[in-house]
């Protein structure tokens, strides 16, 4: 006895696949901390001068990010990909011969930043918020999963790769790695046909000639300039600016902070790593809920959770304290840009998602730029990660009180021709 409806949808191939994908992305920008003593002592720069490399390449990363979600509106998800794994590719390459501060810059701060910030979740997550409608937040909370793992997997993985190949080979294998995962996903997983009705009708296979009708939008479209004049775009831009400044703060400085505490190189690694791994399994929990309770208020949990965290990380002074603060945070650690990517969908359509969660993770870099500069000069003047740590702390508690403040839909006044046009099928 057969039936029509399909065992397993297939826009979750795609979700796993986008996992996979920015496991490498976001991997490697929240785990630089295993580069950063080895390419210091390598240029010879100090920490201030190499954080400010790095806080450079984290604004490119910024800026074309909402690049890539325009382009991916222009043209596909699938060419925005393939662009961005050249760009990989190439720069791991540079990045092997580079001899100079200028050389890090050009390769390491402004080559591969474009080419991740092509790869990131920006391009994907539009597609993916086409084929889920009942789903869509379980999709792209799942979605990542894909970041904690890149945190769990890659800190560990890339302290063990330079201390036996350098960090240079380092880089050049993430690159080929990389480089292969983009063709193989962008030929033979990536489908931007989406069935009728999404996931809310598996059982129909027709499908709709044009990708990029919505499924599901407002009965008011606003253009992207007034959407960005509203008050949810900044509640959930000013968060991610939070996340930005603390997980970047954390990926480049939390390993040297844990190594100027007494700690080694592989537990240093191991602990921030030991977050993104108990991170998955508070995702997947979490991303089950996603569509069950308000959004805003788990948003507020994920964003208090880590402020508690990042307190406690810098206070540590055992490897029993370190690994137990790890656990704790950890559960609710990840999560805050796939919840603020979904409430974006929800309020303004996917329509625009691409480019508001583009310039939302805009904002994040510049927070991640800040919060780079800052830990390397304040421990270079102050001699004490205190200030750094304990202001991502209290950042991180401040836009958790904000998110609870997100309405669930916008408040608008009766439309006129110059800020809304209605949503025609």
């Amino acid at each position: 006895m057969s039936s029509s409806k399909p065992k397993w949808y297939y826009g979750w191939y795609i979700v796993i696949a986008a996992s996979v994908i920015t496991l490498f992305t976001s991997g490697l920008r929240m785990s630089f901390g295993p580069f950063f003593n080895p390419i210091l002592n390598d240029f010879q720069l100090s920490r201030t001068d190499l954080s400010i490399i790095v806080a450079i390449g984290m604004i490119v990363y910024g800026v074309a990010m909402p690049l890539a979600g325009y382009l991916e509106s222009l043209w596909s998800a699938k060419k925005v990909l393939l662009i961005g794994s050249f760009f990989v590719l190439g720069s791991s390459l540079w990045m092997t011969v580079a001899n100079s501060a200028t050389e890090l810059l050009l390769s390491f701060g402004i080559a591969l930043s474009i080419g991740l910030a092509f790869t990131s979740q920006t391009p994907l997550t539009p597609v993916i918020a086409r084929w889920f409608i009942k789903r869509r937040g379980q999709a792209l909370f799942y979605l990542s999963t894909g970041s904690m793992t890149g945190i769990a997997i890659m800190n560990p993985v890339s302290n063990i790769l330079i201390q036996n190949f350098t960090w240079q080979n380092t880089m050049l294998i993430f690159g080929i790695t990389f480089f292969i995962l983009i063709i193989l996903v962008a030929l033979f997983v990536l489908r931007e046909n989406v069935p009728e009705g999404a996931d809310e009708s598996i059982a129909k296979t027709k499908v709709i000639k044009t990708t990029k009708i919505p499924i599901e939008e407002p009965a008011v479209q606003l253009r992207l300039i007034d959407s960005i004049k509203t008050l949810p775009f900044w509640q959930i831009s000013i968060g991610l600016f939070a996340c930005g400044y603390s997980m970047n703060l954390l990926g480049s400085h939390g390993v040297p902070m844990l190594i100027d505490h007494g700690f080694s190189s592989s537990i240093a690694s191991g602990a921030i790593g030991f977050i993104g791994l108990v991170a998955i399994p508070g995702t997947l929990i979490l991303g089950s809920l996603a569509d069950k309770v308000p959004k805003k208020n788990m948003l507020a949990l994920i964003y208090i959770a880590r402020g508690i965290g990042f307190i406690f990380i810098v206070l540590v002074i055992s490897t029993f304290q370190l690994y137990m603060v790890a656990l704790i945070a950890g559960l609710a650690w990840a999560g805050n840009a796939a919840l603020g990517s979904a409430i974006l969908s929800d309020i303004y359509g996917v329509r625009q998602v691409g480019m508001l969660y583009g310039l939302a993770l805009f904002i994040h870099q510049i927070g991640a730029s800040i919060s780079t500069i800052l830990g390397g000069w304040a421990y270079e003047t102050f001699h004490t990660h205190l200030i750094s740590f304990g202001s991502a702390a209290i950042l991180l508690l401040i836009v958790g009180v904000i998110s609870l403040r997100i309405p669930q839909r916008l408040k608008l006044r009766v439309p006129v021709a110059s800020e809304a046009v209605p949503v025609t099928k």
